[in-house]
């Protein structure tokens, strides 16, 4: 990595046990540098009908309970080694929203968690953290998290 001051450090989680690396890699690097910790998580709108009597009200509070947890993780990892930590709830599509974000409020770097899956399984799951690092105008930091074993 080039010899950069970082300020404003954005590192996306979705709660998962795989980011919990990324979001080491982002504590250690704003260590290292005093960069704010941006702790970003999107919120994907589900489809609904006006007919799903209160399913969506009832999907979105859980949709938000689970990205106040991971977010609330990064907060409280990040106090525990003394970093500012700054909340963001962001709503659409992951990679579109990430990169928005990132480019509107001037991160230096964006880092993210990914299980650096190949061939069929990247294909039919797709990659957030793939389109974000072909699409991105500031720099991206993708740390491999452990793949779960199939039993």
């Amino acid at each position: 990595m080039e010899n950069k001051n970082y300020k404003k450090i954005m590192i996306a989680t979705d709660g998962s046990e795989q980011v919990k690396k990324a979001i080491d890699a982002g504590i250690d690097l704003a260590k290292l540098t005093g960069a704010t910790l941006y702790a970003a998580y999107v919120i994907v709108p589900a489809g609904y009908s006006p007919r799903d009597f209160g399913w969506d009200r009832t999907l979105r509070e859980f949709l938000e309970a689970e990205a106040k947890k991971a977010v609330t993780f990064v907060e409280e990892a990040g106090k525990a080694a003394g970093i500012r930590v700054e909340p963001v709830f962001l709503e659409g599509h992951p990679a579109n929203r990430i990169l928005d974000f990132a480019e509107q409020e001037g991160m230096d770097l964006i880092i993210m968690g990914t299980l650096g899956r190949t061939g069929i399984d990247r294909f039919l799951l797709g990659s957030v953290a793939e389109k974000v690092v072909r699409h991105s105008k500031i720099p991206v930091m993708i740390v491999k998290g452990e793949v779960e074993k199939e039993d």
